[in-house]
């Protein structure tokens, strides 16, 4: 069933009104008729069955049937730090993480990015992204749209580690730490009813400098390895991620 994010004041008691470029897509893309049912989501806490009551250009308007409750949310908040990498990579990343489970982005600038970084326009591409995240989530079921944020420094991403349980920092030349050890201690607490907030950081390219990896590990950071393989830095968020939501047994639940 089709599923729409709408902003929490479209939401109301009996009625729910989606607007703008959902509202387009469900009269002109989907061919939605008067009656036809939908699940709609405020991205908080609130989630509908509704039914389509009237449909215009710019706005549809549905009555609630049912509320029902989110379940498309992982126990385990991930946060996907991303160096930013060249063409359209990110937007791979974004969508790709966002169906696996991740709850936000950072992108940041290491020592090794090769992107010209241009503040002037990181707002615009910030934009897409968090339409991408929001197209993926309504895609995946998800009952919140992840965050993006704007490009971070390394120095601003480092200070920002302590504000983590666990930091995970995706080395190629690290072969002694195993990702499912490190999580361990983690998937005990969440049996137990804890929450916790992970950050995996996925290097550019050309991978990190050791400077940054020594002071990354001296932030709290962990480094692991993700196998004998070499990942390319778009494949290596989403098979961290994905080992990450196997071991805290995300994948396969019902």
């Amino acid at each position: 069933m089709q599923r729409y994010f709408i902003e929490p004041e479209q939401f109301g008691e009996t009625i729910v009104t989606i607007s703008g470029e959902d509202a387009r897509h469900i009269g002109r893309v989907m061919r939605s008729k008067t009656g036809d049912k939908l699940i709609v989501s405020d991205g908080v806490s609130r989630e509908a069955l509704v039914e389509i009551r009237t449909i215009e250009p710019q706005e549809v308007t549905a009555v609630i049937i049912e509320m029902l409750q989110p379940e498309g949310e992982p126990w385990l908040d991930v946060i996907v730090a991303q160096s930013l990498p060249k063409g359209d990579k990110m937007e791979t990343v974004i969508q790709k993480c966002t169906e696996i489970g991740a709850i936000r982005f950072v992108p940041f600038l290491s020592e090794r990015t090769v992107v010209q970084y241009d503040p002037k326009k990181e707002e615009k591409r910030a934009a897409r992204w968090r339409k991408i995240a929001k197209e993926a989530a309504e895609q995946a079921h998800r009952s919140r749209v992840p965050t993006v944020e704007l490009p971070l420094s390394w120095k601003q991403l480092l200070r920002s580690l302590p504000e983590y349980d666990l930091v995970c920092l995706c080395y190629e030349k690290e072969h002694g730490q195993q990702l499912r050890d490190v999580l361990q201690p983690f998937v005990t607490g969440l049996n137990s009813g804890q929450k916790y907030k992970v950050l995996v950081v996925v290097g550019p390219e050309g991978g990190f400098a050791e400077a940054e990896v020594t002071e990354a590990e001296a932030a709290r950071a962990v480094s692991i390895g993700l196998g004998r393989r070499i990942l390319r830095t778009e494949t290596a968020a989403m098979a961290a991620l994905t080992c990450i939501m196997y071991e805290s047994g995300e994948m396969g639940r019902i």
